[in-house]
């Protein structure tokens, strides 16, 4: 259980403190990773959900075993991310640094598997 609880509030405040800075920088982030935002309700739309999920972190390593279950759709929301980037690097399509940041997803992925297997 401590292992779960570690894992799950360390990706909630990562998460946090990687996603919310980002509501600050959108003309930055077009600056330097052309072209600019055209839909700004998806880049809002994905950092809100995506804060959403760092809370449902913290509440995850607050009870592991009560909420167990959700640890299903948090492997699945890392997994998604991971995915995609990956796919998409593999195509030209992103850069390195979000090939970073979906590995890391890819990781806390396994790391998100890892604890729900342990809490059997």
């Amino acid at each position: 259980m401590r292992f779960a609880r570690f894992v799950f509030r360390i990706a909630g405040i990562y998460g946090v403190l990687a996603l919310l800075p980002q509501y600050f920088m959108e003309q930055r982030i077009g600056r330097d990773f052309p072209p600019p935002i055209t839909h700004p309700e998806h880049f809002y739309g994905f950092l809100g959900i995506a804060l959403a999920w760092q809370a449902a972190f913290l509440l995850i390593s607050r009870d592991p075993v009560r909420f167990r279950p959700f640890m299903i759709p948090a492997i699945l929301e890392k997994a998604t991310f991971a995915i995609a980037v990956l796919a998409l690097y593999s195509r030209h399509r992103v850069s390195a640094a979000v090939l970073g940041f979906g590995i890391l997803d890819l990781i806390l992925g396994a790391l998100f598997l890892v604890a729900w297997l342990r809490l059997r």
